[in-house]
């Protein structure tokens, strides 16, 4: 068989299909981190001062749903120096402990946000049932603790629309926790506030039931948010839907036969992507590599992914890799060393080896300059020796022997 010569001529260089251009709303980390620190410490100051209000309120008003609701607050900025402290250790770059980066200390912060929560609900729900056992040891209510109620109630609204805001626009689930976290506080402070004008009424045990209230939707929302970060750093993965737009992304790249084993796990807000990608069988290695290459940017610019780890098979190997009883190439370079000579030398094999179909093909290339003797007789005890070849190596498949006629400058064979 004759090899197709062709001219190489000068091009001007492809465009790194590792550099990404994402046409996505990700935001960058660095901005990120400085609307989270921004929008927390806004929490922190608006916190101190309702938690101070409301206990010290509470305590002189004889309201124990008011009481609670400022242990909630309470609870809260410790949350945002909790958020605070994974803020800035999540944004610390990838090291040897960390090869991945930081990321996951956000999960971690809203893991702890969640126990917290849980801990101060089932607090005030042993509070408020102490008060039920003992109906006579409930006092009446002073006017000043609704007022502070109705106050608590309107800032904790106002402050969980600014949050929720800030988390949407920089993507954080972090920070969308810490948002809910407000509005639980907001939908407590409505609850204390109707309790105390029960007790106002004359109806007394509507305040321990209303700190009742606020300790359960306190222990719902903590548990919540510890499920949904246990999730995460327990290496769950996108849901099926998402997991298949990220399937369909990688086939629909050029040259991407199938798509299997494909997996993914979330790294704080973002997710990292495992695949095996099938491709043609004979293309060459660069060009598998650049198809890969090409797959993983698309899927970086169109998907919230911090890194896609993109593996190339040949073929369909979903059923297990059927390769390892073949012969690797060392001992088939050794086979035709020892049937033709030192033109199969070890360093410089003109061989190209497929390890395909659960066989191995031959691409044997011969140059009329690589040996003493002519390409003819070269190609002539090649061909006569191959039954001795595959009586060496029984996996053999196909074997194609290429002779190139001639080379001139400027064109290669």
């Amino acid at each position: 068989m004759m090899p197709i010569c062709v001219m190489m001529l000068p091009m001007e260089p492809l465009p790194d299909p590792h550099s990404t251009n994402p046409t996505t709303d990700r935001v960058p980390l660095t901005d990120r981190h400085k609307a989270a620190t921004r929008s927390v410490w806004v929490s922190v100051v608006v916190n101190f001062f309702l938690s101070t209000a409301q206990i010290v309120v509470g305590f002189f008003a004889h309201s124990q749903a008011l009481i609670a609701d400022g242990l909630h607050t309470l609870s809260d900025l410790f949350a945002d120096f909790i958020v605070l402290g994974a803020n800035r250790i999540s944004r610390a770059s990838a090291d040897e402990n960390h090869p991945y980066g930081h990321a996951r200390f956000e999960n971690a912060a809203s893991l702890a946000i969640g126990f917290l929560l849980v801990i101060v609900g089932c607090g005030m729900l042993w509070a408020a049932a102490r008060k039920f056992i003992d109906p006579a040891s409930i006092p009446q209510v002073h006017v000043i603790a609704l007022w502070t109620a109705l106050l608590t109630l309107v800032s904790k609204e106002c402050l969980f629309r600014y949050m929720l805001a800030v988390a949407k626009r920089v993507n954080s689930s972090m920070l969308v926790a810490n948002a809910w976290h407000a509005r639980a506080d907001a939908a407590s402070s409505l609850v204390v506030a109707i309790g105390i004008c029960g007790n106002l009424m004359g109806y007394t045990f509507l305040d321990p039931l209303a700190a009742a209230i606020v300790g359960f939707m306190i222990c719902r929302t903590g548990g919540k948010f510890t499920w949904d970060a246990m999730a995460r750093l327990t290496d769950r993965g996108l849901t099926p839907a998402e997991t298949e737009a990220v399937r369909a992304t990688f086939t629909a790249t050029p040259g991407v036969k199938d798509v299997h084993d494909l997996r993914t796990r979330y790294m704080g807000d973002d997710v990292l992507i495992d695949a095996h990608v099938q491709v043609d069988g004979w293309l060459s290695v660069s060009e598998g590599h650049y198809i890969a290459a090409n797959a993983r940017r698309r899927v970086l610019a169109s998907h919230r992914a911090l890194d896609v780890l993109v593996h190339i098979d040949p073929e369909d190997d979903k059923h297990g890799e059927p390769l390892t009883s073949l012969p690797p190439r060392d001992e088939i370079l050794a086979q035709l060393h020892s049937l033709f000579g030192d033109f199969f030398s070890q360093t410089h094999p003109p061989v190209l080896i497929h390890y395909l179909d659960r066989s191995v093909d031959l691409d044997i290339f011969i140059r009329a300059d690589d040996a003493d003797e002519t390409g003819a007789d070269l190609l002539q005890r090649v061909q006569t020796s191959l039954p001795l070849l595959r009586q060496a190596i029984p996996q053999l498949g196909r074997i194609q022997i290429w002779q190139s006629v001639y080379q001139e400058q400027g064109i290669r064979c």
